[in-house]
């Protein structure tokens, strides 16, 4: 009976420890990252280095052409022969963290050391300024002017100064320009590294929850925005002290944005979460949007898109937005002046939105024509007649039929519509097209959504005949490169809204990082000759004043 007892007992810890374990609320990449930090990075070394080894790095042709450079230091050239000559273990996971105080701030890196002697002869050469060698408490310390190496054991935490986070201001909080010297308080970087080493989890990003369901996401790197911590307050910014009584912290307070990017065979996904605080958060889940609204997506006659935005929203959730905000008895005064009110606003709104740019045209000159639209649903229209005549007391005697020599509007029953194109407006207006592109499935179904077609839009710029050689090169690369961008808003989840972000590229077997790596090589080789061409004509020009003050 006891053996019994003991095995029920022992399986039942393990389960326990097992659940627990699997639903774990706690993360290691924040252990040592303040909760309050303002930005995070995290780069999944293992995975990055799979994708894009660092053999095929160097063989891109900006990174040719950097090594050649007789200037470049020594150190770097060996750090680009092998990376781990820094004494870093670079297949392991990177972590860059900011944080900002009342003084600006500072960035810190942190990782792991596979080196110690290489790690410490890195720091030392790189340095301009004289190193500080010291050690206190298992730490060992290699300081300079502005950064602090430190490292204990296996990890390292790099702190480097940040005076320009606060905002371009001096600590006296005076705006100063480019010509004037700024007084401030030199930090005490070794400090700031102890700190950080002995940061308590409950004070970290470790026990952080929306921190770890973010590390659970699979991901080639992670970010993480606090934007209550990077948000200034009104005072803080010039010509914003009309704004004081505008509640502006409701909109940030609490506010987190979080992201995953995986760079796969053809695609490069972006997945975003933001999180609120919790009366934003209580607006949003009342008044999100449904779907976005098919059948203007359908009204558009082109099929030559370049670019589209689309959105789904209850407009009844404006009145309680800018209450919140404080500023309903604003928003009433100023529409009163205009012959309607906040609610003939509302009611005047379906609450859908539809923005569309195509058929782009450049002539040989360069000059490029295209067909711009926006439209929105209507919902009573007695109300919405009353915001039209506003925007006619608005256009003066330049709003009748249409607004501008080359702006037309027009209007039925279910939508408003307006444009530089009559001929798309009236075709809006007039019938349902049912003209059915192939990436509106892919938009469909969520509250909003973009498109962005670069295929298109380059080579709708391919006339352009001022182009030099250099800027063909990057130009070819470009189309052979980019095909679209789809981003899509999806449904409330865990507490936050989630959004997917899709780039296309044209070559769909090779992983997206490798291309990025060969795209961004030719791009900044470009880059470089014109820097070099640029170089050599300044000469010239320079040899002959020269010889024309000589004569």
């Amino acid at each position: 009976m006891q053996i019994l007892f003991k095995l029920t007992l022992i399986l039942s810890v393990t389960a326990i420890l097992f659940l627990t374990s699997c639903g774990s609320k706690t993360n290691k990449e924040g252990r040592y990252i303040p909760s309050n930090a303002a930005f995070v990075l995290h780069m999944n070394g293992e995975s990055l280095h799979a994708k894009l080894p660092w053999e095929e790095i160097k063989q891109n042709e900006l990174f040719k052409q950097i090594y050649i450079d007789s200037t470049f230091p020594v150190i770097l050239k060996s750090v680009m022969d092998n990376p781990e000559n820094t004494g870093i273990d670079v297949k392991n996971d990177m972590l860059v963290f900011v944080m900002k105080d009342s003084s600006g701030g500072y960035v810190a890196v942190e990782g792991t050391i596979k080196d110690a002697a290489k790690f410490k002869q890195f720091n030392n050469s790189i340095n301009e300024s004289p190193v500080t060698e010291t050690e206190k408490d298992g730490i060992h310390f290699l300081s300079s002017l502005n950064i602090t190496a430190s490292w204990k054991e296996e990890k390292f935490v790099m702190v480097m100064d940040a005076p320009e986070l606060k905002d371009f201001k001096n600590m006296q909080g005076t705006y100063v320009d480019s010509t004037t010297i700024s007084p401030r308080i030199k930090k005490d970087l070794n400090a700031i590294a102890t700190d950080i080493f002995l940061l308590k989890e409950n004070k970290s990003l470790g026990k952080e929850e929306k921190f770890t369901d973010l590390m659970k996401t699979n991901g080639d790197v992670h970010f993480w925005m606090n934007i209550e911590a990077l948000e200034p307050g009104s005072s803080d910014l010039p010509g914003m002290a009309a704004l004081s009584m505008v509640n502006l912290k409701k909109m940030y307070e609490d506010s987190k944005l979080t992201g995953t990017v995986n760079f796969d065979n053809g695609i490069i996904n972006v997945d975003f979460t933001t999180y609120s605080g919790k009366e934003m958060t209580k607006l949003i889940n009342k008044y999100s949007g449904d779907k976005i609204n098919s059948e203007m997506l359908k009204r558009i006659s082109s099929k030559n898109v370049a670019a589209l935005f689309a959105l789904n929203f209850k407009p009844e959730g404006i009145r309680e937005y800018l209450k919140l905000l404080g500023v309903d008895g604003f928003a009433n005064m100023g529409t009163a002046f205009l012959g309607f009110n906040l609610d003939d606003f509302i009611k005047a709104n379906k609450g859908d939105i539809l923005l569309a740019v195509s058929d782009l045209v450049q002539d040989s000159s360069g000059k490029l024509d295209f067909s711009a639209l926006f439209s929105a649903s209507i919902g009573d229209k007695p109300s919405f007649d009353k915001l039209l005549q506003a925007g006619k007391k608005l256009g003066n005697e330049k709003f009748n039929d249409s607004l501008a020599p080359s702006i037309f509007y027009n209007m039925n029953e279910k939508y408003f519509v307006i444009g530089n194109k009559k001929q798309d407006i009236d075709k809006f207006t007039a019938t349902s097209n049912n003209n059915n592109n192939e990436f509106f499935d892919k938009l469909t179904g969520s509250s909003s959504g973009a498109y962005i077609n670069f295929q298109y839009i380059l080579k709708s710029m391919r006339a352009d005949a001022k182009r030099d050689s250099l800027e063909n090169v990057m130009y070819d690369a470009s189309l052979q490169m980019w095909e679209d961008l789809i981003y899509k808003g999806t449904d409330m989840k865990n507490g936050g809204t989630s959004m997917r972000m899709e780039i296309n590229l044209i070559d769909k077997n090779t992983n997206s990082l490798k291309q990025l790596n060969k795209y961004l090589s030719i791009m900044g080789a470009v880059q470089m000759k014109q820097r070099d061409k640029y170089k050599i004509n300044a000469v010239d020009t320079t040899d002959a004043v020269v010889s024309l003050n000589s004569d």
